[in-house]
């Protein structure tokens, strides 16, 4: 081979050497910065599509989450406030029994209706009482915003739906709309009995319906949350990068750079000797 100072061949190769190594030493760096084997589209087009995608799935699942989670908590309040209306009823089924013995005189009497009257005044606080974000699944409402519309998934546009109990209007059928209760004599304590047991029966189908919607959203957010993981799980598989092997490929690169340095200056020497011949 001619000797030139023009053209240094082997300068040239050790510079494209160790530009590739430079390269691949920054893509390392990058992945252990990262974490990511694919953190761009320039990496690998068709794994960063599919992983983009996943992820705006995972973005639909958070946002289903949170509404079912809204639902949950909406139907767990009428759940506690129904549990709680049906208790005080049954201790007013109980005074409405003691207040039919036909052998009362009426002063007693007088005082189980008081009694009544405060658990009556207490069923109606609960039944106002229970509300979450403005939703209250156990008052009178004629507008949407009395029941509870949930997502279920990001895949469908069906809703998961816990309809009004209307409790209100059913004590009101029951108790009375206002006022204390009066017992004019056992025959009346008889009557009232009738109705809380109707109302007892009312609050019992409700407790049903809303146990069962509560189970419901419950399986839901359990299958969104494992769905979830396997969904990120499967991103980690495509985009993850080994970091114990990126680990091993920096230091072994870094050695490699070193190396091609001192290649470049070697290369970089070799026309000197060039002037020996001109001696």
């Amino acid at each position: 081979m001619a000797m030139s100072v023009n053209t240094n061949v082997g300068a040239m190769a050790a510079l494209q050497s160790l530009n590739e190594t430079n390269k691949g030493l920054a893509t390392t760096q990058s992945r252990i910065n990262t974490g990511l084997d694919v953190a761009s589209t320039k990496d690998d087009s068709a794994k960063y599509t599919i992983a983009q995608k996943l992820r705006g799935d995972m973005g639909g699942l958070k946002a289903v989450t949170s509404s079912l989670s809204r639902a949950k908590s909406t139907v767990d309040v009428a759940v506690a406030g129904t549990e709680q209306v049906s208790d005080l009823i049954n201790q007013m089924k109980a005074k409405a029994i003691e207040a039919s013995d036909t052998g009362l005189d009426d002063t007693s009497r007088g005082v189980i209706a008081k009694d009544l009257s405060a658990l009556k005044e207490q069923v109606n606080t609960i039944i106002g009482a229970s509300d979450f974000n403005g939703t209250n699944l156990l008052k009178t409402d004629t507008t949407a915003t009395g029941k509870v519309s949930a997502l279920q998934s990001i895949s469908s546009s069906t809703t998961l739906d816990v309809n009004n109990q209307d409790l209100e209007a059913k004590s009101t059928t029951a108790l009375g709309a206002t006022g204390d209760i009066t017992l004019a004599d056992g025959a009346a304590a008889t009557t009232l009995k009738g109705k809380l047991d109707t109302f007892a029966s009312e609050v019992s189908s409700s407790l049903s319906n809303l146990g069962s919607a509560s189970r419901k959203i419950d399986g839901q957010l359990s299958f969104n949350s494992k769905l979830s993981d396997v969904i990120e799980s499967g991103i980690g598989n495509m985009v993850d990068a080994d970091l114990a092997k990126e680990s091993a490929k920096l230091q072994a690169l870094q050695v490699k750079q070193q190396l091609g340095v001192q290649a470049l200056s070697i290369a970089n020497q070799a026309p000197q000797s060039i002037t020996s011949l001109f001696r």
